[in-house]
């Protein structure tokens, strides 16, 4: 299966494991970039020095390609990008803030870039800063979400009628059919992450992962729309905000709620009641916890599947 993302980042499936907080580290990496796809780690819960160590044990682990995903947004972002650069990674995935500000930079080092984003409007603006390919990532996705609520389905089309350079979908894809139709729709590449939260790799607490299987349709929803939009499953923590709004909080209200780590609380500690549980709406087609290895070769062989599927069609 060769394309434009394939032989870009030199891999044998147009797959990318998402770099997740508190749930992408060197172990995910590994196993999804053994499997054949683009494994990433998630620097955006790391401090410098473990992001280091996470990078040395990822070498050790696969010979394969792996890359770094770095939110823009933290204070020690030149530490993280020297670290990135002297431990010899040649993939960055960017988000949360201006691709102008790190891909020349790197791209002088010899690193491929790519960036994320939730909009035409950013998708262009990335391709104007030279990235080599971009994310578009539509609202269904867990995490951290755009403000226009844009779907995969429509913002894939969107995205590529304008965009010249390879493009990846993601939101709401964790099977080889939402594969075929975001490919069909343009994408060259999905990018996968709530599928691989899931995982027997994934460095997610226990207690997440069995919850994220027991989710059902309707189970998240998008909220704090005034700090940075986050899809979070329904719990105590998500039901305490909810009742802040009715009180038409302040924004300094929220943040006071927020408070810091719940992101690490919930999905790392396991706590299920005052954590932030970030997923993506498909958790409820997310059924078993399984090897990164056999989650991969399930979306390729039922890929496959669909694809002929269309041409009896």
């Amino acid at each position: 299966m060769t394309n434009r993302i394939t032989e870009l980042f030199q891999i044998e499936y147009p797959i990318v494991q998402a770099g997740m907080v508190w749930n992408s580290g060197w172990k995910l990496a590994s196993a999804a970039s053994n499997s054949g796809i683009l494994g990433l780690i998630g620097a955006g819960s790391m401090y410098p020095e473990v992001l280091r160590e996470h990078i040395q044990k990822c070498k050790a682990a696969t010979d394969k390609p792996f890359g770094v995903n770095v939110p823009m947004l933290y204070p020690n972002i030149q530490e993280i990008m020297d670290i990135i650069v002297e431990e010899g990674v040649k993939i960055v995935f960017t988000s949360a803030g201006n691709p102008k500000t790190w891909t020349t930079w790197l791209q002088e080092k010899g690193i491929t870039v790519v960036h994320v984003v939730s909009s035409v409007k950013f998708a262009l603006k990335a391709q104007e800063a030279g990235v080599d390919a971009v994310v578009a990532e539509g609202f269904e996705a867990g995490g951290h979400n755009g403000r226009d609520e844009t779907t995969t389905l429509t913002l894939i089309p969107m995205v590529k009628e304008k965009l010249s350079i390879p493009l990846i979908a993601a939101g709401g894809i964790a099977t080889g059919r939402a594969m075929l139709a975001t490919m069909i729709l343009g994408a060259d590449a999905v990018q996968i992450g709530s599928r691989f939260v899931a995982s027997e790799e994934s460095s997610a607490h226990q207690n997440f992962k069995q919850l994220v299987v027991d989710s059902k349709e309707g189970d998240t929803q998008l909220t704090l729309k005034e700090l940075a939009p986050v899809r979070l499953i329904k719990n105590k923590f998500y039901y305490d905000i909810q009742e802040l709004y009715q009180k038409g909080p302040s924004v300094e209200q929220l943040k006071d709620l927020l408070g810091r780590a719940r992101a690490k609380r919930g999905m790392f500690e396991g706590d299920l009641e005052e954590g932030e549980l970030e997923i993506g709406q498909i958790s409820g087609l997310i059924h078993d916890i399984k090897p990164v290895a056999e989650i991969v070769k399930d979306i390729i062989a039922e890929f496959e599947e669909a694809k002929k599927s269309i041409s009896r069609m």
